[in-house]
């Protein structure tokens, strides 16, 4: 059963969301055996905010324990980037409440399309996003280390 999980707008450089990013970089770098996983393609950190985009937390309590932002791709089309649940809050439906929220927020901002990509390692990420709608599309980026790109149609 998840605990309930409130989501907050956060700046991608200001903790807790640079400690986020920062613990997500670092296992998917293990996870990968490379330090250039999330270099590829490149994110910066203004495409993580207002207008065209946001990052944001999720807290159980006063504990920081997921994170995820969307950036712009298109007109009317967002992408889901940087999805990261702490290991201590897995299992629990964190990542699905991220998700939801993410798409909220997409709706939010207007976008009635969210696109995102996840490598042959994340197969619980796979698995979520078959789960939750996403349907399998071309590539739409050249992330060399991506085996899924997906797209869902919001509303």
């Amino acid at each position: 059963m998840s605990a309930t999980v409130r989501f907050e707008s956060s700046d991608p450089e200001e903790p807790p969301a640079s400690e986020l990013l920062a613990a997500m970089r670092a296992e998917l770098n293990d996870a990968y055996e490379t330090a250039s996983r999330l270099d590829n393609p490149p994110l910066l950190p203004a495409e993580l905010r207002p207008p065209s985009g946001a990052y944001l937390v999720g807290y159980e309590g006063h504990d920081a324990v997921a994170g995820g932002g969307l950036r712009r791709l298109g007109d009317g089309v967002a992408e889901i980037k940087r999805m990261y649940v702490r290991p201590d809050a897995r299992s629990r439906g964190v990542a699905a409440a991220l998700l939801a929220a993410l798409e909220a927020e997409a709706v939010s901002l207007g976008y009635a399309v969210t696109r995102l990509d996840t490598g042959p390692k994340q197969v619980h990420a796979q698995r979520l996003y078959r789960r939750t709608g996403y349907v399998e599309v071309a590539p739409y980026n050249d992330n060399p280390f991506a085996c899924f790109w997906g797209e869902k149609r919001l509303g």
